[in-house]
């Protein structure tokens, strides 16, 4: 039994603590406290005026305690749901042996064994924190290989943080291509001179660009692009051009890397480009990303094989964590288990098609873009094939239908959906409801 002085503590003081620390921190609070000492009030994710307490599989609740039904996942990474109880024990098993050691570890070197294993154009890997730097290191190891320096991208395609990858990737205004447009301040001209930018699905306009330079290292491009599918045949279409004319490929698989398949992309299409990029799931929620490619082009990560010269520098504090490598080993483990990838597509059907069934019987004009793994609406009747066509015939539409969404538990980005493998069928009942509301909102629009 409790001695009197430990009740009363907790009764009364340490309680009396408590209370006013829930006081001082609710959500409204932490708002302004970030407002303070964050430019823009965020992180310059997601809508700062959410600030999230914690999660727990498929729902997350805010600082406030409002719980939602989670399709952001931390944008992508969470497909297994928020602590899920094989990764958590894998983590906290290595947590004491250690976090992180600026050196190789066993865990890393296992990591890089599956990876490598699922992958179709990887044989070596390389470890970075973030999908952005994976992204960077490959277009840089194009150029290393192919001592050429022009890199094609997409209009709309997204690359990450680097000055490379902030070329038109959301212009707000139309420009020629192969035109690039840079997205950020503090990006020299000189950057925009190396890059060549085309429409996505549309080879001719490759094969075009791809005549006119002789320059050009490598395609950069996404599988799936943000939400927009290859048409058929286009994928192939891309590995056809690059080798007549003697280009690197590279897939930015961060995103659909373990997530359309196993293998990602490359397993789904069929088609191996030269080099890849990963993130997100490989990392189990934790932070890291990975390039991979052939041993003959990741030799240039090697000098003591390229010579000076031709060596590729690459180095970071966290790259290869041992507690994020454990964390996505365990994740990739689970998805290896048979079923885990129908699942997951069954759960993005029965989402496209609560909305698409509510949005007709409205009468309310809309494409499902993407796929069941990843995507959402666009309010249009155009055919989404690209970053100009795929948009919304009234944004006020979209930001009505979302909001909606959030005011009924919905937890979502305003352009994106990511069902993951926690979701219930108590979910998805409730998404249902939330979604006929949400459409129902649209009509009084």
């Amino acid at each position: 039994m409790a001695s009197p002085l430990i009740l009363m503590c907790w009764e009364h003081p340490f309680s009396n603590w408590i209370d006013a620390m829930q006081k001082l921190t609710s959500q409204s609070e932490w708002i302004a406290r970030a407002q303070t000492v964050l430019p823009a009030g965020g992180f310059g994710n997601f809508d700062p005026g959410i600030v999230i307490a914690r999660g727990e599989g498929s729902h997350i609740w805010d600082e406030d305690g409002r719980e939602y039904i989670d399709y952001l996942i931390g944008s992508g990474p969470m497909l297994l749901g928020h602590g899920h109880p094989e990764v958590m024990e894998a983590v906290f098993e290595q947590v004491p042996k250690g976090t992180t050691f600026f050196a190789n570890n066993a865990k890393g070197i296992e990591l890089a064994e599956a990876i490598v294993e699922a992958v179709p154009c990887c044989e070596q890997v390389r470890y970075v924190a973030s999908g952005g730097e994976a992204d960077m290191y490959a277009m840089r190891l194009a150029r290393a290989y192919t001592g050429r320096n022009k890199i094609l991208k997409f209009e709309g395609g997204y690359h990450g943080m680097s000055a490379e990858a902030q070329m038109s990737l959301a212009p707000q205004m139309r420009v020629n291509f192969p035109t690039a447009a840079p997205d950020s301040a503090g990006i020299p001209q000189g950057v925009a001179d190396q890059m060549l930018i085309a429409p996505f699905n549309d080879l001719a306009a490759v094969e075009a660009l791809l005549i006119e330079h002789n320059d050009v290292a490598a395609i950069i491009v996404e599988p799936l692009q943000r939400i927009i599918p290859a048409m058929p045949g286009y994928l192939q279409g891309l590995r056809d051009l690059c080798d007549r004319h003697d280009v690197l490929l590279i897939f930015d698989e961060i995103v659909t890397g373990f997530r359309l398949a196993y293998g990602g992309a490359q397993e789904r299409y069929g088609v191996t480009p030269d080099i890849c990029t990963l993130g997100k799931i490989i990392g189990g929620g934790f932070a890291l990303a990975a390039l991979g490619a052939s041993t003959e082009l990741m030799k240039h990560f090697d000098k003591a094989i390229v010579g000076g010269d031709n060596w590729l520098m690459q180095l970071g504090t966290l790259s290869g964590n041992p507690v994020a490598a454990a964390a996505g080993l365990r994740t990739m483990e689970v998805l290896r288990r048979d079923g885990s990838y129908d699942r997951l597509r069954e759960i993005g059907r029965t989402l496209q098609g609560m909305q698409c069934r509510a949005l007709v019987e409205a009468g309310i004009p809309h494409q499902i873009c993407g796929d069941e793994t990843l995507f959402d609406i666009y309010f249009t009747r155009a055919a989404c094939r690209d970053y100009r066509s795929a948009k919304h015939d009234d944004p006020a539409q979209n930001i009505t239908y979302n909001a909606a969404l959030r005011d009924r538990g919905i937890f979502k980005s305003p352009g994106k959906l990511y069902p993951s493998l926690a979701i219930t069928e108590a979910d998805l009942a409730h998404t249902q409801e939330a979604v006929r509301f949400a459409v129902n909102a649209l009509g009084e629009h």
